[in-house]
């Protein structure tokens, strides 16, 4: 969004308009505004008694989880649900988005380990057992490669 013309501009405009007797047209071309920014300011001047530019406020973001002590024991007794159970569960009507962003906020991860240690340990002491009882290669790995 643009920047509102200062006031200063503002009131050179007004004042030109209404002191001087200069035509909405003229005072347009002379300062170089457009007719309908003049017809507001005039608008509002005769409203409120003033020509300030309204205050340009972006809308703010209306944060549901406000309590993050709670979230994080809340997210430490249900981490292992979905966001959307999760949603569900939460005092207040959230979405799972929500949820989800607030996790990441807190720094929940929600990583898969895709192998246990305790997994294969059977299997996993047989290999390294073999692989001590190896010979090492004078050459190291490239001895069987043939080189041209």
């Amino acid at each position: 969004m643009p920047a509102p013309y200062s006031y200063d501009l503002r009131q050179k405009v007004i004042d030109t308009i209404e002191l001087d007797g200069m035509p909405k047209t003229e005072a347009s071309q002379v300062f170089h505004v457009s007719r309908n920014a003049i017809n507001l300011w005039l608008q509002r001047k005769a409203q409120t008694g003033d020509f300030l530019p309204k205050p340009n406020h972006p809308p703010g973001n209306n944060h549901k989880i406000t309590d993050w002590h709670k979230f994080k024991a809340f997210a430490q007794e249900h981490g292992d649900q979905t966001s959307a159970p999760m949603a569900e569960l939460w005092d207040d009507d959230i979405s799972p988005r929500t949820i989800s962003r607030a996790l990441k906020k807190i720094g929940f991860t929600r990583k898969k380990t895709y192998g246990y240690q305790e997994r294969w340990k059977q299997q996993r002491e047989e290999f390294i057992a073999q692989i001590e009882q190896m010979e090492p290669s004078r050459k190291g790995w490239f001895t069987s490669m043939k080189l041209a």
